[in-house]
């Protein structure tokens, strides 16, 4: 009998549910991703280490959600390309139009080699942002991808226009305990 810490990862098995009840509902899958060395994706589309993708069945072709690797092909710009995203790689998966979905945790940093010993909290992260969902009625939504690490750190995904002053301290993950990560619309 295998036990719990042997078994295989949830991962790969939720992100295909996920995308399976997108379809079926008529929603859009995309997923995020943390971009590194083992991520093949067009890296000009790369903001802050981080891409989202499209999955939907319009947008791919040969896509193959596997245990290991999401795999498809994509056009970007009208210029076809190879997609290769190690499923440890993504960090959520949610329905474009509705923002229903599911956030995991962020990968551990790899260890880097070099001079510059790695960061214990691992490197900075800036928000998701996804430029197709905005629209003139969402440009006061804020949403928060709180990770639950340690105590949580909260990333604010705002509006680019927003007024904020930078000597404000971040408003405080809810707490909750747990090491879940969720995801959190404020409108």
């Amino acid at each position: 009998m295998i036990n719990a810490l042997e078994s295989s990862s949830t991962r790969p098995y939720l992100i295909r549910a996920l995308y399976e009840w997108c379809t079926d509902n008529g929603f859009t899958p995309y997923v995020a991703v943390q971009v590194d060395d083992t991520v093949q994706v067009p890296r000009e589309y790369v903001k802050n280490g981080e891409i989202v993708l499209n999955i939907s069945f319009d947008a791919t072709s040969s896509l193959k959600l596997g245990n290991d690797f999401i795999e498809f092909k994509a056009r970007f710009a009208g210029s076809a390309r190879e997609i290769s995203v190690p499923v440890g790689r993504v960090i959520a998966i949610y329905a474009r139009e509705n923002g229903q979905g599911m956030a995991f945790p962020a990968p551990a940093p790899a260890v880097d080699s070099g001079d510059a010993p790695a960061s214990p909290t691992g490197p900075a992260r800036m928000p998701l942002r996804d430029a197709s969902r905005g629209t003139e009625g969402d440009a006061g939504k804020i949403v928060h991808l709180v990770t639950g690490e340690d105590g949580g750190e909260t990333i604010d995904a705002a509006p680019a226009d927003s007024a904020t002053d930078p000597v404000d301290e971040p408003p405080r993950p809810p707490a909750g305990g747990g090491s879940r990560p969720s995801l959190k619309r404020v409108k």
